[in-house]
């Protein structure tokens, strides 16, 4: 870190360096955790609000499986399929997120849906597709974080080896 001298102008005021430098250190001791936790809900909220979309009470919609056949024409997959495959998953991955419940696998599983989003789906959305990519790419690099249950397990087994929740 600079010391407070260097931070300084000639005329003792704050140097535009010093300020920079402060700022940086500011935000360096914004805890991962608390990234983790906004990154986990911010991510998840999108993908729950995408699956409720496509259901109709506790059916997969007509409208849904209609997209699926006319828009979105994944290949190799059954568009029927593909459409009650993604609900279920756009309802399941991002509850285990808020949860912080097997939160590498849920931001892994996510991740491969917007890879697949970004490829055969709408090709021109890539800022929006790499915002959500961060997002799980944290979490999976740097797992849900201390506000998990994840964690809780983790040191309630015994086994802080399994990474589920290392920050580090």
């Amino acid at each position: 870190m600079m010391s407070q001298q260097a931070k300084l102008a000639a005329d003792g005021r704050p140097s535009a360096i010093g300020l920079v430098t402060t700022a940086r250190d500011l935000a360096e001791r914004i805890p991962h955790d608390l990234i983790a936790l906004v990154a986990r809900f911010g991510i998840a909220g999108v993908f729950w609000q995408s699956g409720q979309t496509k259901i109709e009470g506790w059916h997969v919609s007509d409208s849904a499986i209609y997209l699926f056949e006319n828009e979105y024409r994944l290949p190799l997959i059954d568009p029927w399929l593909a459409a009650h495959m993604a609900a279920f998953a756009e309802h399941l991955f991002p509850v285990l997120l808020v949860l912080g419940l097997f939160s590498r696998l849920a931001a892994l599983a996510l991740l491969g849906m917007t890879l697949v989003i970004q490829i055969f789906v709408y090709p021109g959305a890539w800022p929006t597709h790499g915002t959500w990519a961060a997002c799980l790419l944290l979490i999976v690099a740097r797992g849900p974080g201390r506000l998990s249950i994840d964690h809780w397990l983790a040191a309630a087994l015994g086994h802080s080896h399994l990474d589920l929740d290392r920050t580090d």
